[in-house]
Protein backbone atom coordinates (compact mmCIF):
# COMPACT_ATOMS: atom_id res chain seq x y z
CA UNK A 1 0.00 0.00 0.00
CA UNK A 2 1.59 3.27 -1.34
CA UNK A 3 1.17 6.38 0.77
CA UNK A 4 0.30 9.93 -1.88
CA UNK A 5 2.09 12.72 -0.71
CA UNK A 6 0.38 16.25 -1.12
CA UNK A 7 2.22 19.18 -1.55
CA UNK A 8 1.08 21.75 0.93
CA UNK A 9 1.69 25.50 1.96
CA UNK A 10 2.40 26.48 5.79
CA UNK A 11 -0.50 28.39 6.34
CA UNK A 12 1.47 30.16 9.39
CA UNK A 13 4.85 30.86 7.20
CA UNK A 14 3.96 29.89 4.07
CA UNK A 15 6.56 27.83 3.61
CA UNK A 16 5.99 24.61 0.90
CA UNK A 17 6.06 21.24 2.40
CA UNK A 18 4.65 17.53 1.65
CA UNK A 19 1.74 16.12 3.73
CA UNK A 20 3.36 13.62 5.36
CA UNK A 21 2.67 10.96 7.99
CA UNK A 22 5.71 11.55 9.63
CA UNK A 23 5.21 15.48 10.17
CA UNK A 24 3.85 15.37 13.36
CA UNK A 25 3.39 19.00 12.85
CA UNK A 26 1.52 18.98 9.59
CA UNK A 27 -0.53 21.29 8.13
CA UNK A 28 2.21 23.50 9.90
CA UNK A 29 5.64 22.95 8.36
CA UNK A 30 7.35 22.87 12.04
CA UNK A 31 6.57 23.00 15.96
CA UNK A 32 7.11 26.90 16.13
CA UNK A 33 4.54 27.52 13.25
CA UNK A 34 1.65 25.46 15.19
CA UNK A 35 2.41 27.16 18.68
CA UNK A 36 2.06 30.35 16.95
CA UNK A 37 -1.44 29.77 15.21
CA UNK A 38 -2.17 28.26 18.85
CA UNK A 39 -1.13 31.62 20.12
CA UNK A 40 -3.37 33.25 17.59
CA UNK A 41 -6.41 31.40 18.68
CA UNK A 42 -5.91 32.16 22.19
CA UNK A 43 -5.27 35.72 21.75
CA UNK A 44 -8.69 35.75 20.00
CA UNK A 45 -7.21 37.27 16.99
CA UNK A 46 -9.61 34.32 14.70
CA UNK A 47 -12.57 34.39 15.60
CA UNK A 48 -16.18 32.87 13.71
CA UNK A 49 -19.14 34.54 13.35
CA UNK A 50 -21.95 33.73 16.03
CA UNK A 51 -24.73 35.78 18.33
CA UNK A 52 -22.61 37.45 21.14
CA UNK A 53 -23.46 35.59 24.30
CA UNK A 54 -23.53 36.43 27.88
CA UNK A 55 -21.26 34.63 29.27
CA UNK A 56 -23.00 35.01 33.03
CA UNK A 57 -26.03 33.91 31.43
CA UNK A 58 -26.83 30.19 32.02
CA UNK A 59 -28.19 27.50 29.65
CA UNK A 60 -31.56 27.72 31.47
CA UNK A 61 -32.05 31.76 31.56
CA UNK A 62 -34.60 32.41 29.17
CA UNK A 63 -35.01 35.84 27.21
CA UNK A 64 -38.34 37.27 27.60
Amino acid sequence: MSTQKSNITCPQCGKKNTWQESNSFRPFCSERCKLIDLGQWANEDYKLPGPTVDPHQTPDDKED
